[in-house]
């Protein structure tokens, strides 16, 4: 990983020249492996993000602080308990691993002073964060380990704390190159310099290895066997450097821009190993350069996260739904039969007189049709001639019946498989807390969703709608969510304003607004691909999306939120686009 031991140092001395003597003024919990401390100085604000998100644990100074939940977790609360006023007072790393320890000047119940410690660990997926006390012994972790899942190392409240097992690697602290070297030469010889020195050296990320082989080998790959002695004069060079600058924290903080422009490394090494085919951007500060690496991508995640359980839910709905329709219809088709039913029932009444009573069946001719072939119609050997016709009556009676009842719950349940694929979509647009709560809201409402028992948590208020300005400068509002699509066409909008609606494809309510004025052709097509863009269909070319006035939409009696009928319409058939 990038964040490794040396970047770790490089930001290890950031907060201790920006933070050290701060005090804990708040403490947030966004989420259930993310944590945030305001840290505050006579001067100056810190907002401190601690991360053990497998794929992003790290720690840095952030003006990106996630949306925070209306109940703070149990640690979070313990860590309010126990640290809120206290005093950072020293940041301590153990030579280069990717470990950083916060020590707090705390006070306790009792008024006495201690020293608390907040233990960052980056390792991946086994990042955590870990509240020591002063004995040494664990509080408290943001995930604990038992022995269920390792013999190891136990991570409970109660027990010491230990390091994570060392991995016997050279830390450039403590060696000198020519040691490195000596090292490298036990190695195997058709393993590449830079996956040599990342089995040998602690605390450096592989794009730091790469970018001194790329040195040592002026842009060449080299293998172990291949180094001559001018190769191994400029590797002990290139190590003793980056020795210095990993003693002194003199590097500055690179972020790597793919073709694409989407960051996809970073080091504290300015790197030469990509050449043109990467961009590389200069950072002023470690965390500086965290926020912009990790923001877009942790904010896709954690939102990810909180709509898992609502994507489920829809989903199992969603599926129950199909399953009773194909269920309904293959009952519906032996319904189609029930005329076959009244003929064999007309047929034994007209020929009651020659039918023996006992029979199994019996052969008639079939008036119904011109030719009169003959029908074999089953009997019930018990009953007589007449119960058998009664009894093909009420059969009769009973698939049309069946009909009736089934062609009516099919119709509910595609209505509301329509209406769950319209919060899938509206779910998918997601993109902040308030977005996904109103959606939860909605679900809660419409009886998909059982409200948490003792929960007294006033709805959320509403948000705004999404705002455009298009061609001409006519005003554009696009729904967020069904219930907003209600409340922008049948409270916001004017009767004279235009509608807009993907056709038969779920999607936002969207309104032109034309302030009394006639809109022009510009201003309707950029308006349809608006709505096109907000749909389900986002991703396709020449969707069709239907358009009239608002006094031509209405809401049926007992419709679910966002469902709406309309007459008097165009439709237009455009190509969404993101600008």
């Amino acid at each position: 990983m990038a964040l490794d031991g040396a970047f770790l140092r490089h930001i290890s001395q950031e907060l201790e020249q920006s933070a050290q003597g701060a005090r804990v003024e708040k403490i947030y919990q966004p989420n259930r492996e993310e944590m945030v401390f305001v840290l505050r100085t006579r001067a100056e604000q810190f907002k401190l993000l601690i991360s053990a998100r497998a794929n992003s644990a790290r720690i840095h100074f952030t003006k990106f602080v996630p949306e925070n939940p209306k109940q703070p977790p149990m640690l979070c609360m313990l860590m309010r308990k126990r640290l809120s006023g206290a005093k950072l007072v020293q940041i301590r790393q153990p030579q280069l691993e990717r470990l950083l320890f916060l020590d707090f000047d705390a006070v306790n119940e009792l008024g006495d002073f201690v020293r608390l410690t907040v233990v960052t660990e980056i390792m991946g997926r086994y990042s955590n964060i870990i509240l020591v006390d002063e004995d040494g012994r664990i509080v408290d972790a943001l995930k604990r380990v038992d022995p269920e899942m390792t013999s190891e190392r136990l991570v409970l409240p109660g027990l010491r704390y230990e390091l994570p097992p060392a991995q016997g690697k050279l830390c450039l602290l403590e060696v000198e190159p020519k040691q490195v070297i000596t090292a490298l030469q036990m190695q195997l010889k058709e393993m590449e310099l830079s996956k040599a020195l990342l089995s040998v050296l602690q605390g450096v990320s592989p794009i730091v290895c790469r970018e001194i082989q790329h040195r040592v080998g002026r842009g060449e790959q080299l293998m172990l066997q291949q180094l001559t002695d001018s190769h191994r004069e400029r590797l002990e060079f290139f190590l003793g450097r980056l020795k210095q600058e990993i003693e002194q924290c003199s590097g500055t903080p690179h972020l790597v821009l793919g073709s694409d422009k989407k960051p996809m490394d970073f080091t504290f090494l300015r790197p030469e190993q990509y050449g043109t085919s990467a961009v590389v951007r200069e950072y002023s500060s470690t965390s500086e350069l965290l926020d912009a690496f990790y923001e877009e991508r942790d904010h896709i995640d954690r939102m990810r996260v909180r709509e898992q359980d609502l994507l489920r839910h829809l989903t199992t709905i969603s599926d129950r739904l199909s399953r009773k329709i194909n269920a309904q219809r293959a009952e519906l088709a032996q319904c189609a039969e029930r005329e076959h039913l009244r003929i064999c029932g007309d047929l034994l009444n007209a020929n009651l007189y020659q039918i023996e009573a006992g029979l199994s069946s019996v052969e008639l001719e079939n008036y119904y049709e011109e030719s009169l072939p003959k029908i074999r119609i089953r009997l019930d050997p018990r009953l007589t001639p007449a119960q058998n016709a009664q009894k093909y009556y009420k059969d009769y009676r009973k698939a049309r019946t069946a009909e009736e009842k089934l062609t009516e719950q099919i119709a509910h349940a595609q209505h509301e498989l329509l209406y769950l694929d319209s919060v899938l979509e509206e779910l998918s647009r997601a993109v902040t807390e308030r977005d996904l709560m109103e959606v939860r809201q909605e679900l809660q409402e419409q009886g998909y969703l059982k409200a948490p028992k003792g929960s007294k948590q006033k709805p959320a208020a509403a948000a705004a709608p999404l705002e455009f300005t298009v061609s001409d400068g006519f005003q554009v509002l696009v729904g967020r969510n069904n219930k907003q699509n209600d409340r922008l066409t049948l409270k916001l909008a004017n009767n004279n304003d235009i509608w807009f609606h993907t056709k038969n494809i779920p999607g936002s309510h969207t309104i032109l607004i034309t302030d009394g004025r006639i809109p022009t052709e510009a201003a309707l097509r950029d308006a349809a691909r608006l709505a096109a863009f907000h749909s389900k269909g986002k991703s396709s070319s020449q969707v069709p999306v239907d358009y009239t006035q608002v006094r031509h939409v209405h809401k049926p009696a007992g419709a679910k939120p966002g469902m709406v009928i309309y007459d008097n319409y165009h439709t237009m058939y455009v190509t969404p686009q993101e600008e």
